[in-house]
């Protein structure tokens, strides 16, 4: 599963970057104890065309409590690891440059005190030409921690899909391939005709005023 939403992450990361759009996944919730977990944040910039610069904080309200406390940092390249009880043990997945789109962290060695809500926040500076803009992004995620996983039906149809398309891409990228060594391979075999052809007409040529200078 983590594999899973570890693909879509960098599937929206190739998207932001190649194609200049951006797609929000929502984070999994479910996490396993002794495992790692991948907590995911996306907040897409509304307007690609501005330049921006962002920074990260995520807070943890253990399950049962009232009060958020700070657990992580990220500016840009540093980040900092500000709660005690996930020193060593927490990540930076997200963009790896100041203009920050997705604020991943990865929670390795997930224990039962992990379960929570988690709090990704997001304050992002548009870089205006006539003046800063700044706009702050607040996204939760439920963790729960359990021993063994629970696989959704959703997730699982969810992830056939993906391999399924995965093989039906690769054999249309088979038959594309075919269908162009073929032609070029027609082509090639018409203009290897045309060529013979040809010569054999100018043989023809040849002869036949070989042959009117022997009568003269």
């Amino acid at each position: 599963m983590i594999r899973y939403l570890s693909l879509l992450i960098v599937l929206s990361l190739f998207v932001s970057q190649c194609l200049g759009g951006c797609a929000e996944v929502d984070s999994m919730t479910e996490a396993v104890a002794g495992e790692g977990f991948l907590l995911g944040c996306i907040s897409c910039k509304r307007r690609e065309e501005v330049s921006a610069r962002a920074t990260v904080d995520w807070h943890f309200k253990p399950l049962g409590e009232e009060e958020f406390m700070h657990i992580f940092h990220y500016d840009h390249p540093s980040s900092d690891i500000i709660h005690e009880d996930f020193s060593d043990r927490l990540e930076w997945h997200g963009t790896q440059n100041s203009d920050i789109q997705t604020g991943a962290i990865y929670i390795s060695n997930v224990t039962f005190n992990d379960t929570g809500t988690y709090r990704c926040t997001i304050h992002r500076t548009l870089l205006m030409a006539q003046h800063d803009e700044h706009v702050t992004v607040e996204k939760e995620v439920e963790l729960s921690v359990v021993a063994v996983a629970n696989r959704e039906l959703t997730a699982v149809i969810s992830e056939i899909m993906m391999y399924v398309l995965i093989v039906v891409l690769q054999l249309w990228l088979i038959v594309v391939l075919v269908y162009c060594y073929k032609k070029i391979s027609e082509e090639h075999e018409a203009r290897e005709a045309r060529k013979a052809l040809k010569a054999q007409a100018e043989l023809l040529e040849s002869k036949d005023t070989c042959d009117g200078v022997q009568l003269e």
